[in-house]
């Protein structure tokens, strides 16, 4: 640490030169990594802890939902906490209750236990991703903010990945505790590295220290707590049919607008929204929800692919996103330095219209498609995603003021995070709707006037009845398999259906690259309004 700190010094524009920097930004990284893996790999798990704990679906679904709503309501909050606390003390204080509410997940033996020590530990990581990307930003100089972000975006576009690959791995050798328990080291390691490496912090503005918005705090939990909750849970309750859904749903609107009209109107405010003033942030983050959508909502759709058609366990799943994560991260890489000398809006528009190529592609699917015909598209999926966030973060964040960053921060990963929730929420009330549609159309085909349909059936029929199965029962399960053929078929239409919508969105997304600057390539962020 001595060695590290001698060796490296701050410049006039107060970012650090030498070793240093690379210790702060492995330290901050690993923590936004441990944030964004739990996030997903608790997804292969359910099943296991709905059995353990005697749970229902709906019931189990909430281990999800908890921490999903406590880490939205907690991102935004990350700038102001980290003006309040210190920025250090507050990120090395979440990594503490972190891997302290890990543990809490790991001995739940009961559901409310399970549930509550997931709250928790969203609340806590909520403040590790949106922090750690500040903290990049405030430490690099422009010219090595490629880098730094690449750094950083390995584990956040590699995380949702990894995260089932890992949970599928643990759950079948471990058990589900062990997806919470393996964060233990890495959260010590995480705390240990920050406490020696992160900057100290600087003395508190004392105007700031004594004003809580608590009005604002409220709001915004209101706000976003209800509309994460209309959003994980409104597919479930059939939307606006349930009355619960449609009052969460109210008093998210009324929630939002008091909350804007209150953060605008006060001093001091929780979340900073006139950061939006700068042009690149407020169409940057519009940019981060469509490709929040595409990220997480492909990621959902393809374990549910190959669970429900191909019959794959969860690990066999987790291994088949692997090599894209790994594409990712090497596209990564590669383009850390590329990034600060080619336009961001050139990379971005590659990456979009790479990713919807891809969505098109996997858009032909059939029954017969197995894991072949799904590797290659998920690599170019990795490695297309990076063409779009890494630039997008730079072209979003690069161009703000140094104090601004933070806030900018904040609310880049909110709209990154909401748009994921919203684009898993559309999807799955897509496939619902489509796999209806497509089973109506299918099976008005299946008439005893169709002549291929009693071809079919005549042929199901005498195989079954040639394995000893009497004329009766053979035809009534002839009958069951043809329906069974209908369901698959509309299914994987339906899929279909659901990878075109996503490529239709990235394209629609296109214009909005009018709006950003050019981000990494020569770009220099401004240290003063």
């Amino acid at each position: 640490m001595a060695s590290i700190s001698k060796a490296s010094t701050v410049n006039a524009s107060g970012y650090v030169q030498g070793p240093l920097k690379w210790a702060i930004a492995f330290s901050a990284s690993l923590g936004a990594i441990l944030e964004v893996i739990d996030t997903s790999i608790v997804n292969v798990a359910l099943t296991d802890m709905q059995a353990s704990l005697g749970a229902t679906v709906s019931e189990i679904g909430w281990v999800v939902t908890g921490y999903a709503i406590a880490n939205v309501v907690l991102i935004p909050l990350s700038a102001w906490l980290g003006d309040y606390f210190g920025k250090k003390s507050y990120f090395i204080f979440s990594l503490i209750g972190f891997t302290i509410a890990s543990v809490l997940c790991g001995l739940s033996f009961n559901l409310p236990m399970l549930v509550i020590s997931r709250i928790l530990q969203g609340l806590c990581g909520g403040g590790l991703l949106a922090k750690a990307q500040a903290i990049l930003f405030e430490t690099f100089s422009p010219e090595e903010q490629g880098l730094a972000q690449a750094v950083f975006g390995v584990g956040v576009i590699a995380g949702p990945a990894i995260g089932p690959t890992l949970g599928g791995f643990l759950v079948d050798g471990l058990g589900w505790q062990w997806i919470f328990f393996v964060n233990i080291p890495f959260g010590i390691l995480a705390v240990a590295m920050s406490w020696m490496f992160l900057p100290k912090d600087k003395p508190k503005n004392k105007a700031r220290n004594h004003s809580v918005d608590w009005l604002g705090i409220g709001l915004l939990i209101v706000a976003v707590g209800c509309m994460q909750t209309v959003l994980e849970e409104g597919e479930k309750e059939e939307w606006f049919s349930s009355g619960f859904i449609t009052s969460l749903a109210i008093a998210s609107v009324i929630g939002l607008a008091l909350f804007i009209w209150w953060e605008l109107k006060t001093a001091y405010p929780a979340v900073d929204l006139r950061v939006l003033r700068h042009r690149s942030l407020a169409a940057g983050s519009f940019l981060s929800a469509l490709v929040g959508m595409g990220l997480y909502g492909a990621l959902f759709v393809v374990p549910i692919f190959t669970q429900s058609i191909l019959q794959f366990t969860a690990s066999q799943t987790g291994w088949l996103l692997a090599p894209g994560a790994l594409a990712s991260a090497i596209v990564m890489v590669m383009l850390g330095k590329l990034s600060t000398k080619v336009d961001a809006r050139i990379l971005i528009a590659i990456g979009a219209v790479g990713t919807a190529s891809v969505m098109f592609d996997l858009s032909k699917l059939t029954i017969d498609t197995g894991t072949d015909d799904l590797f290659w598209p998920l690599i170019w999926r990795g490695a297309f995603t990076v063409l779009m966030f890494l630039p997008l973060s730079l072209a979003t964040l690069g161009p703000l003021p140094k104090q601004d960053i933070s806030a900018g921060s904040g609310f880049y990963n909110l709209t990154r995070q909401l748009g994921g929730s919203i684009g898993i929420a559309l999807l799955t009330t897509v496939l619902d709707k489509r796999e209806a549609f497509h089973q109506a159309i299918l099976s008005a085909n299946l008439s005893p006037y169709n002549a291929e349909t009693n071809e079919r059936l005549n042929m199901l029929q005498g195989a079954l009845q040639a394995q000893g199965i009497d004329a009766a029962t053979a035809g009534q399960q002839a009958l069951a398999l043809l329906q069974q053929t209908v369901n698959t078929q509309a299914a994987v239409l339906s899929f279909a259906d659901i990878f075109r919508v996503v490529g239709v969105a990235f394209l629609c997304s296109l214009p909005l690259l009018l709006f950003l600057g050019k981000g990494g390539a020569g770009a220099k962020a401004p240290v003063g309004h």
